[in-house]
């Protein structure tokens, strides 16, 4: 085969998957490789700087329920899906497949395993999630986000520890120390909360800011995520509330927008744990209740024992207990520099680089350029 070695990368496509799945492609790229994404059409909102020099989009569903006729429809995708990977996998020929989870990466790993190519897979969470158990068994090596990864114990001999990798824009960002809040001066807030969080938090902060008082309203400056259907609502109570904010559906500069906030609210799925870990910021943490797995409660765990997050519990975070966290927050901003600086001890900057190791040990050549062998 000539030209360097092809590193096909599968993700899900929505930001938690992409992200570092971004971040590696460009660790490797800048260290002589070819990747190739293998992702869903969901991709096209978050992949747009993805250095894949071609992306492939396969049939995928999720599995849930148990209804006979939704299994028969997921597993008849799930299989076009795999001979979709098939013929991607003959065609580009990888050294490795690497999956970043979601069920988009069953069937190219799958065919990956049908033709004897090495595969690894990487798990943001601090929960073995349920399309990489499925795969976990002939992955070559398991990479983690985190030093303990529940579901991974059976599979501890090929387990490694490397951090969840953050983007570049993470790492520019990082490069920002935490400006602590003067008391009585300005206080920036950013909230947001993904596909799964962004109504939620619509539905919660504003009223929690109205019950701030007058004084404490005037100091904020806020920045918030919301769908598109609630920016009227939400922009109206802050005009209403007299605070200066600033409402989108989305940013793509939310890594500098979290190293200028002096407190993030958000949910905690690995990704943003991982980005706020990195660049330092303290946050009011809100897991997703529902999820199956309580992904983003153990996410929220490892980082709230350490300091460097406070963790709520959306069950038990109605607008008035909202309200008085960020009061006592704004009245203590000691507590925040406090929050932001063990949030910064906890981040591994180096894991796109321990990561793209890794798979780097099993693809085989670059590294004449200088790039870590």
């Amino acid at each position: 085969m000539s030209g360097p070695p092809l590193v096909l990368i599968a993700a899900g496509g929505t930001g938690g998957h992409l992200f570092p799945a971004e971040a590696l492609a460009h660790a490797l790229v800048a260290r002589g490789y070819a990747v190739e994404l293998v992702t869903d059409e969901r991709a096209d909102r978050y992949g747009g700087d993805f250095p894949a020099r071609r992306v492939h989009l396969v049939a995928a569903a999720t599995v849930t329920g148990r209804s006979p006729v939704r299994m028969a429809g997921t597993v008849a995708k799930l299989g076009r899906g795999i001979l979709q990977s098939l013929s991607i996998i003959r065609k580009a020929r990888p050294a490795v497949v690497v999956g970043f989870g979601g069920y988009p990466t069953v069937p190219p790993l799958v065919a990956a395993n049908l033709r004897g190519v090495p595969t690894v897979i990487h798990e943001q969470n601090a929960v073995l999630g349920r399309a990489n158990r499925m795969l976990a068994a002939r992955a070559a090596r398991i990479a983690t986000g985190f030093e303990t990864t529940a579901g991974a114990g059976d599979h501890a001999a090929k387990v490694v520890h490397v951090g969840d990798p953050v983007r570049p824009a993470v790492v520019a960002a990082a490069a920002t120390p935490y400006d602590t809040p003067v008391p009585g001066g300005p206080l920036k807030l950013l909230v947001f909360g993904g596909s799964q969080g962004a109504r939620v938090f619509a539905d919660l902060v504003p009223p929690a800011i109205e019950r701030l008082d007058a004084a404490l309203r005037g100091r904020l400056s806020i920045v918030q995520q919301a769908r598109a259907e609630d920016l009227d609502r939400v922009r109206a109570a802050y005009r209403a509330a007299g605070v200066a904010a600033e409402v989108e559906p989305f940013f793509t500069d939310l890594p500098a927008r979290m190293a200028a906030a002096h407190l993030v609210v958000c949910r905690s799925g690995a990704s943003t744990v991982a980005e706020l870990s990195a660049i330092g910021r303290p946050a009011i943490l809100v897991p997703l209740p529902h999820a199956r797995d309580q992904d983003q409660a153990a996410n929220a765990a490892v980082i709230g024992a350490a300091g460097g997050a406070f963790v709520i519990a959306q069950a038990e975070l109605p607008p008035e207990r909202l309200a008085a966290e960020i009061a006592d927050l704004a009245a203590h901003p000691e507590r925040l520099a406090a929050t932001a600086a063990a949030a910064r001890a906890l981040g591994r900057p180096d894991a796109v680089e321990r990561l793209a190791d890794l798979v780097a040990s099993i693809a085989g050549a670059p590294a004449p350029n200088g790039a870590r062998p």
